[in-house]
């Protein structure tokens, strides 16, 4: 079974930082692509980052300069680097990652989510 499990969230105060991780397990050869997208309270879930199999990144406006996607694929696993976080960043924080199988096919997993949440 291929489970994503994040771990990081917190409570932190504006201008702080965390780092959220993202980590792979079971039977699978791989890490394709992989984001994390967030869902504030009450509000539609969003795509925060992404980052590609050759490590390319992309990111929201609101967020780029102070967060950083990174992956270690020896580990499986995928991080995120949230500095100068805003009060506005406070939301559940979900990871999302293609995975190919080991039959070869490639399935979309999400993880459980962590919650962050930025006091003023």
């Amino acid at each position: 079974q291929v489970q994503l499990v994040e771990s990081g969230g917190g409570l932190v105060q504006a201008g702080g930082s965390l780092r959220l991780s993202c980590a792979a397990s079971g039977s699978i050869l791989s890490i394709r692509t992989a984001g994390w997208h967030h869902q504030r309270p009450g509000k539609q879930r969003e795509l925060v980052t992404i980052i590609t199999g050759d490590g390319s990144t992309s990111y929201a406006d609101s967020v780029k300069g102070r967060f950083t996607i990174s992956r270690d694929n020896a580990e499986r696993t995928v991080y995120l680097q949230m500095n100068s976080l805003k009060p506005e960043d406070t939301a559940v924080y979900y990871c999302n990652a293609d995975i190919p199988r080991l039959t070869g096919v490639t399935y979309n997993y999400w993880g459980q989510g962590t919650q962050v949440t930025v006091s003023t």
